[in-house]
């Protein structure tokens, strides 16, 4: 026997294709998950179930409750920052990748804008250190007292609160608090910020033990931004850039990042 059958959960569907071979007394089921999306690839998983036989009740009960384990799976958003996402095989390799930033942290974070932008090396951008801030045409043109807290839930799941405060054109001061986290989902690395006008999304990548890439590449309106941070056990610094919309991505970047916090 054979069945294949399909179920809209979101933005996904997940297709069913059940194969049975039958014996005296049970039937095996060969199952196969695989999960389409709009924004990713197939995902294909497959396993195997023994049921008595003639026991339809039973059968019925099982891929209802498989539809609904694997409806709320899927329901977990990246934005997401309150329920942390169920693990997979693929997110072993990043266990307690955030461990190292538990605590608070307290530091300043520079805003330079580049007054004399030339043609951008790529490749130059993605190795990134101190002396990319020592050009003469960067202007600092925002100066950010920072405290971060950051308390880990799982090995895969921490959670962040930002305070920001700064001065504004006129000498105001301003704070502005957020909330966030770090995770791994679906075997990648997230940081989800929640300010008050917009929740930014970066996807990351690491760099041996200490230091994580975070990106984002967005084009309408263009939000391209790229960050370097590198923690050790008392230290925790930032060197990055970006670029917003008008700016042309042939140039070198408006905006550069650094940040050094100390542990508290």
């Amino acid at each position: 026997m054979y069945l294949a059958t399909k179920y809209i959960v979101g933005s996904k569907e997940i297709f069913f294709t059940i194969s049975l071979i039958e014996y005296n007394f049970c039937a095996d089921y060969w199952v196969k998950f695989t999960e389409s999306s709009l924004l990713k690839t197939h995902k294909t998983h497959l396993f195997r179930i023994f049921i008595p036989k003639y026991n339809t009740m039973k059968i019925s009960i099982l891929f209802s409750g498989l539809v609904l384990v694997w409806s709320c799976q899927s329901a977990i958003t990246i934005e997401n920052i309150t329920t942390p996402p169920p693990v997979v095989a693929a997110d072993k390799v990043f266990s307690d990748v955030y461990k190292v930033l538990d605590g608070t942290w307290k530091g300043k974070f520079k805003i330079f804008e580049d007054l004399d932008r030339s043609a951008v090396d790529t490749s130059r951008l993605k190795d990134l250190n101190y002396s990319d801030l020592e050009k003469p045409s960067l202007k600092l043109s925002n100066l950010i007292e920072v405290t971060q807290i950051y308390r880990s839930q799982s090995p895969y799941f921490q959670q962040v609160w930002i305070e920001d405060a700064y001065a504004d054109e006129t000498g105001k001061l301003h704070t502005v608090k957020s909330k966030g986290v770090n995770k791994v989902q679906d075997g990648k690395m997230w940081c989800v910020v929640v300010k008050p006008d917009e929740t930014v999304i970066h996807q990351g990548s690491r760099i041996g033990d200490t230091t994580i890439i975070w990106q984002r590449h967005l084009s309408k309106p263009q939000k391209v931004e790229y960050f370097k941070e590198t923690v050790d056990a008392s230290t925790y610094e930032i060197i990055g850039y970006g670029y917003y919309d008008g700016d042309d991505l042939n140039l070198s970047p408006r905006y550069w990042f650094y940040g050094k916090y100390e542990r508290q």
